[in-house]
C-alpha cells in the first residue's frame, strides 16, 4: 500500500466524524496553546464515560483546523497523526479504497509495507482501548 501526505491537503481534517483523544493529547495540546489542561478541556472537549473527544464548532469539524492547516499540526491527537493507519480502515482493501477516494495522499508515496501499516493501526487500540473491545 502507498500513503503520503499531499501539501496543503486538509481533507481527512474535514470527514463527517469526531475526533478522540487521549487524556495524553489533552495534556500535550493544553501545553501547545499554552493552556491549563482543565482550561483547554472546558473549552474544546467533551468527556463522555469512556472517551474524550473535540468538541465541534457549529461551523466546521474542529476548532483548530484553519484555512492555513492544523494550527495544532506540532501537537495534533493520535487519531490525527495516525491517519489513515486505523484498524479499521486496514481490515479490508474495500475499506481502504473508499477512503482512497476522500483522501487523495492514499496510492501516492512509497510503498508501505502491511505489518508496517498494522504496527502503526496497533497503536489506535493502544490509545482507544474502548474503540476496539473484541
Amino acid at each position: 500500500m502507498r500513503f503520503t501526505c499531499q501539501p496543503g491537503c486538509t481533507r481527512c481534517c474535514d470527514m463527517e466524524g469526531y475526533v478522540y483523544i487521549t487524556q495524553q493529547d489533552l495534556e500535550n495540546a493544553a501545553q501547545f496553546l499554552g493552556l491549563a489542561p482543565a482550561e483547554f478541556e472546558k473549552k474544546y472537549v467533551y468527556r463522555t464515560r469512556h472517551l474524550l473527544r473535540l468538541r465541534k464548532p457549529r461551523d466546521r469539524q474542529c476548532h483548530f483546523l484553519l484555512h492555513g492547516g492544523c494550527s495544532i499540526h506540532e501537537s495534533k491527537p493520535t487519531q490525527c497523526r495516525l491517519f489513515p493507519f486505523w484498524p479499521e480502515l486496514l481490515e479490508t482493501r474495500q475499506a481502504w479504497e473508499k477512503t482512497g477516494r476522500r483522501c487523495p495522499g492514499i496510492g501516492k508515496g512509497r510503498l508501505i509495507q502491511i505489518g508496517t501499516a498494522h504496527e502503526t493501526a496497533s497503536e489506535m487500540k493502544l490509545a482507544y482501548p474502548s474503540m476496539y473491545e473484541d
